[in-house]
């Protein structure tokens, strides 16, 4: 059994998806009316850059998911299918949309409203996110209850055994890495994000986007998508949103996911989209799961139908 995951925001580079563009009719169509939806010169963005714009929050995160989603239905047009879907944070919506909880047009509507959201959000509140080394999630948990500061200090994503993100205010942030090192961790970095993601300082996006969320019908998906907030599978219409509201402000249960889909069966797994960031996590998480790059029309060719 195969699962399909779904990168996010970080894997992004310019020129991604282009060779998918001028190979293919279907995917010109869902390029340019990605132009629509966003409002904005997207595909330029995409094709080339500048890298500073596009790894704008607001850019970014359409951009990944148009060019995820364009990538995974290619792949189910040429017959395959996959037996469980999990995206990383924004991958989420990619993999909801391949899953058919929602169409290409309503996921990019919701990716623009989320990313602007965020954004939004890391303005009204500044924070930021730090990536800490070589320390257990337990360990990671007591710095960041250890904390007797003002600032919001949280884990974020839990990527893999020894890597963890938090996110909070700046201050609590640089305490964190100071002290993270004092506990053993090999390496603290300070990410370049424009806020602090997956904590209550997106209080503000969470709620913009459960707006749009519950007003949405949003369909039960042909196949389990294994979900951020729990790593449960799901494939309801009410659970969906509930995640997916739920997931603004709570850490990203990235380990947990990939072994609960190995432990239900699934034996490889497909990166549908920019980088090779998840391949890399899985690699961490276990070494015997198998991992697959699928992000040029090349690679597409190659897999056996």
């Amino acid at each position: 059994m195969i699962g399909w995951l779904f990168p996010g925001q970080g894997s992004q580079k310019v020129g991604m998806g282009l060779d998918f563009r001028e190979s293919s009719e279907k995917a010109k169509k869902y390029f340019e009316q990605s132009e629509e939806i966003m409002n904005c010169k997207i595909q330029s963005i995409i094709f080339d850059g500048p890298e500073d714009i596009l790894k704008k929050t607001e850019y970014t995160q359409p951009a990944i998911f148009i060019v995820s989603f364009i990538i995974g239905q290619s792949l189910i047009d040429r017959g395959l299918k996959p037996n469980a879907l999990a995206g990383h944070s924004l991958g989420e919506y990619s993999a909801l949309a391949i899953g058919g909880a929602f169409d290409f047009s309503t996921g990019l509507k919701l990716v623009k409203l989320r990313s602007k959201s965020m954004a939004s959000a890391g303005n009204i509140q500044k924070g930021t996110m730090a990536a800490i080394i070589g320390m257990d999630d337990k360990s990671v948990e007591q710095l960041c209850s250890s904390y007797e500061g003002s600032e919001t200090l949280v884990t974020a994503n839990y990527n893999a055994p020894g890597q963890v993100v938090i996110s909070g205010g700046p201050q609590a942030i640089q305490w964190a890495m100071v002290n993270s090192k004092k506990m053993g961790a090999r390496m603290a970095v300070e990410l370049n994000v424009s806020g602090a993601f997956h904590s209550p300082l997106m209080a503000s996006a969470r709620e913009n986007l459960a707006e749009m969320i519950n007003s949405l019908d949003i369909s039960n998906t042909k196949y389990p998508i294994y979900t951020n907030v729990d790593a449960q599978p799901v494939t309801r219409h009410d659970d969906i949103k509930d995640s997916l509201i739920r997931q603004m402000e709570s850490p990203v249960q990235w380990t947990e996911s990939i072994l609960r889909m190995k432990n239900d069966g699934i034996k490889s797994f497909f990166e549908i989209g920019p980088g090779k960031v998840l391949q890399g996590l899985n690699k961490r998480i276990d070494k015997s799961i198998k991992s697959q790059s699928i992000e040029s029309v090349i690679q597409m060719e190659q897999i056996d139908v």
